[in-house]
C-alpha cells in the first residue's frame, strides 16, 4: 500500500471521527482552547497596540507583528507534536473535533427556530442576539439565524475540513487562530482599521477557496440554478469577498431572501439583497440546518470517492 493511499485513508478516518466527536460531544463547556487563545490575543494586543499617536503605517506593522507573533509558534509547536508517534494521530483528531463547530452550529440556530414555533419572540431575539452582532431590537430574526448558519457553516466546519486536508492539525490550527484574530481585530473602526488589517486580509486568503466549496455544496444540494444566478449577480455587492457568495448561494439554494438593511451599534447598514424568493419563517432555520448537514455529508462522500480513486 503507497504512502498516498495511506495517508487518504488516514485523513478520511479522522475527519470522520472528528465529525462524530463533535456531534457527540459538542465545544467543550470549559477549557476550550480557543478561549484562552482570546486571552492570549488581549495580552499581545495591550502589549503592541501602541498609542494613538501612531500612525497609518506603524499600527498596521504592529498589527501585523501581533499576528505573526501569535501564529507562528502555533505552526512550530503543532507541527512537532503532529509528527509524535501514535501520540500525534490522537493531538490531530482533537486538534480537528475542537475546530470543527458543527454540534454548536445547530445548539445555537435550533432552539430559536424552536423558540418562534414556539411564539416566543423575546426568547428567540435574545438568542439570536448571541450569535449575530446587529442591535437586538430591530433584527429581522429569521434572517440573520439563516445567514448564521450558512456563513458559520461554512467557516467552522467546510474551510476546517478543507484546511485539515490540505496540511493536516498544523494547517486546521492556524487556520482557526487566524479566524479568531480576524473575529477579535478584523473590524473597520478607529481602532482597528489598521491594526487588524494583515489579520482580516489573512483571514480572507485562508477562506477564499474553501468558501467556493462551501457555496458550491450548498447550490449542488438545492435549487442549483437559482443558486447560480444569486452567486453570480449579487456577491459583488457585498462587502465580505467569502460571505457574500456563500449567503447569497444558500439562499438561492433554498429559495429565500436573505441580507438587506440590518443595524449595528445605531447605526443603519445597507446590505445587498441575497438569493431569490421568499421571506424566511422559522421552519426555513430547520432547513438551513438540513441543508449544512447534507453537506457535511457530501464532503465526507466526495473524501471517500478520493480514497477509493486512490486505490484504483
Amino acid at each position: 500500500m503507497g504512502p498516498n493511499k495511506v495517508a487518504m485513508l488516514s485523513i478520511f478516518i479522522i475527519v470522520l471521527l472528528a465529525l462524530s466527536i463533535d456531534w457527540l460531544l459538542g465545544e467543550p463547556k470549559r477549557w476550550h482552547p480557543l478561549v484562552g487563545f482570546g486571552y492570549l490575543v488581549k495580552r499581545v494586543e495591550s502589549r503592541l497596540y501602541g498609542s494613538s499617536t501612531n500612525t497609518n503605517t506603524q499600527q498596521l506593522f504592529r498589527g501585523t507583528a501581533a499576528v505573526v507573533i501569535l501564529l507562528v509558534p502555533s505552526i512550530v509547536i503543532s507541527y512537532y507534536l503532529a509528527n509524535i508517534p501514535v501520540f500525534g494521530t490522537v493531538f490531530t483528531l482533537i486538534a480537528l473535533s475542537l475546530a470543527i463547530g458543527h454540534k454548536s452550529l445547530h445548539q445555537h440556530a435550533q432552539p430559536i427556530a424552536d423558540a418562534l414555533i414556539a411564539g416566543d419572540q423575546t426568547h428567540a431575539r435574545l438568542l439570536t442576539s448571541r450569535i449575530v452582532s446587529r442591535d437586538p431590537a430591530t433584527l429581522n430574526i429569521p434572517r440573520a439565524t439563516i445567514e448564521s448558519v450558512l456563513e458559520n457553516g461554512a467557516d467552522s466546519i467546510f474551510c476546517a475540513i478543507f484546511w485539515f486536508v490540505i496540511g493536516g492539525a498544523p494547517a486546521v490550527i492556524v487556520y482557526r487562530l487566524a479566524n479568531t484574530l480576524d473575529a477579535m481585530w478584523g473590524y473597520r473602526n478607529q481602532r482597528y482599521l489598521y491594526f487588524g488589517r494583515f489579520a482580516a486580509r489573512l483571514d480572507d486568503v485562508l477562506n477564499y477557496i474553501p468558501a467556493r466549496l462551501s457555496a458550491l455544496s450548498y447550490a449542488f444540494l438545492g435549487n442549483t440554478k437559482q443558486a447560480f444566478q444569486a452567486w453570480k449577480n449579487q456577491t459583488k455587492q457585498c462587502e465580505s469577498p467569502n460571505a457574500g457568495p456563500v449567503m447569497a448561494s444558500g439562499a438561492g439554494a433554498l429559495n429565500l431572501t436573505l441580507g438587506g438593511p440590518a443595524q449595528y451599534g445605531g447605526q443603519w447598514l445597507q446590505r445587498p439583497l441575497l438569493g431569490y424568493g421568499l421571506e424566511p419563517t422559522a421552519n426555513d432555520i430547520y432547513r438551513a440546518l438540513r441543508l449544512v448537514r447534507h453537506s457535511v455529508l457530501l464532503w465526507l462522500i466526495c473524501l471517500f470517492i478520493i480514497v477509493v480513486a486512490s486505490y484504483a
